[in-house]
């Protein structure tokens, strides 16, 4: 039992000294992340690359129009030949929904994956970062011979050269930005007439300082203190998560190697500091997961390459989970993880309703309401009169015509509508109506009623809603 105790507190010793010896860097170092080639960064690339979308999507035409559109201040989304109104909404709430959850369910399974691949903050930080590097110096000891030089022409034209690419980058992103929500040519246009509305001005100015700023200043700082992932990662991992990691069996003792020699009693890490120099937060991997890992593996192509140098096996950084580490035991299985499995339920419940709702779009809402005050009126002549209001909108890109008829009621008449009505792209026509049914017909107080709204310039997509007639007891 006190063995037991002993080997308890040993174990809480080490976990102490180890958090103690994290260094988190609160800004008061540049870090200067030195770059190198290997297959994390390849995909590192690969998933940068992901952002053209965002930069050339707006560009795309459909039928003469753009083709992906959120055109808030008329409330509806275009998407190709889909038109997504406010009445859709849920779809967009259960696709936000599909995201969100895809996010965690990733993270438990391999990591902030997101962050070190696809995170918008990330990417525009490594492009502003290869900038730097490209005119400054790629590692820290040129940075800083470049800081420290006296001015000169030289060194004032290279600043200014990389403020300018910095300031031009994060102007076509906040212009960028702004094209989702009009036309893309005409916000061109306006911007370079100075005929832009305050609205897309603000949101110019908005994001090409937040850019110019988190991207060119701040950088891993945004990732250690704004972003609210960064604090919720930790309740997303267990032991079965694979993250990169220092295989400390295999590299201590860590310990200089000479060329060509070979030292039984070293491990594997040369302690050369490469993997800290490549990282883009500054951590040092080494000494355990930490907040700052972004899960990028640039530490890995780091080591491997060190590893090819020494002429020994690569892994000695590499993704693993804990229970490959420490008990040498690989991850269980995806269908044997609860967290995944409910991942998994709620990523399919929500893609399945979003495929459902693409499913079933139609390009016509017809709504009839029946009013409660009064229920009913009783006429002069003893008929019963019930009033309606009915709403058509057209989610079509052109006008339509629309005639409203009535069935399902026998000796029943519409009143109120005598002509057909012409409806606009994405309005909503709004009617009152009137439907009377003679004396002595109604068999009982509350009888079914069908309306139909007639397209006449488009019989296909003529619609029917089923309504109530109520009269006296």
């Amino acid at each position: 039992m006190s063995e037991n105790l002993k080997s308890a507190e040993l174990n809480i010793n080490d976990i102490y000294d180890e958090v103690s010896d994290w260094h988190v860097n609160a800004g008061g170092t540049k870090v200067v992340a030195k770059r190198m080639s290997g297959r994390f960064r390849r995909l590192k690339w690969f998933g940068m690359s992901v952002w053209l979308i965002f930069f050339i999507g707006p560009y795309l035409r459909w039928n003469g129009k753009q083709a992906v559109l959120f055109d808030i201040p008329n409330r509806q989304f275009h998407f190709f030949d889909i038109t997504i109104f406010p009445q859709d909404i849920w779809m967009l709430s259960l696709t936000l929904l599909f995201f969100a959850i895809l996010l965690a369910a990733v993270t438990s399974i391999a990591g902030r994956v997101f962050c070190g691949y696809f995170c918008f903050q990330t990417v525009w930080t490594d492009v502003f970062t290869f900038i730097e590097t490209r005119i400054e110096g790629d590692t820290p000891q040129k940075a800083m011979k470049f800081k420290s030089a006296p001015a000169s022409f030289s060194k004032i034209s290279r600043i200014t050269l990389k403020h300018s690419l910095w300031l031009a980058i994060a102007l076509l992103t906040g212009l960028t930005f702004a094209a989702w929500f009009t036309d893309v040519f005409q916000l061109w246009h306006d911007f370079f007439t100075l005929q832009a509305s305050l609205v897309a001005w603000i949101v110019l100015g908005m994001f090409t300082v937040g850019t110019y700023v988190f991207a060119g200043f701040m950088r891993e700082q945004v990732c250690f203190w704004l972003c609210p992932y960064a604090r919720l990662q930790g309740v997303m991992y267990d032991q079965d998560t694979v993250l990169p990691a220092y295989d400390a069996e295999r590299g201590e003792p860590r310990g200089k190697l000479k060329k060509g020699a070979v030292d039984s009693t070293k491990g594997s890490c040369i302690d050369c500091k490469v993997c800290v120099a490549v990282c883009p937060t500054g951590i040092d991997i080494r000494k355990g997961q930490q907040e700052g890992c972004i899960t990028c593996g640039m530490c890995i192509d780091a080591c491997d390459s060190i590893m090819d140098k020494t002429n020994q096996p690569r892994g000695l950084i590499r993704y693993a989970s804990y229970k490959d580490l420490h008990h040498n035991a690989p991850p269980a299985a995806l269908y044997k993880r609860p967290r995944v499995l409910i991942y998994s339920f709620i990523l399919m419940v929500a893609f399945s309703g979003v495929g459902y709702g693409f499913a079933t779009l139609s390009t016509t809402e017809f709504q009839v309401i029946h009013n409660r005050q009064p229920v009913f009126v009783q006429l002069s002549d003893g008929s019963i009169q019930n009033r309606y209001t009915l709403k058509m909108l057209n989610k079509t890109n052109e006008n339509i015509e629309v005639s409203y008829t009535i069935s399902g009621l026998d000796g029943a008449t519409l009143h109120g509508i005598d002509e057909s009505v012409i409806i606009e792209p994405g309005k909503v026509s709004p009617l009152q109506a009137l439907v009377r049914i003679p004396d002595g017909k109604l068999q009982t107080e509350l009888e079914h009623l069908t309306f139909t709204a007639n397209v006449i310039s488009n019989p296909d997509i003529s619609v029917q809603y089923e309504s109530i007639f109520m009269g006296p007891k």
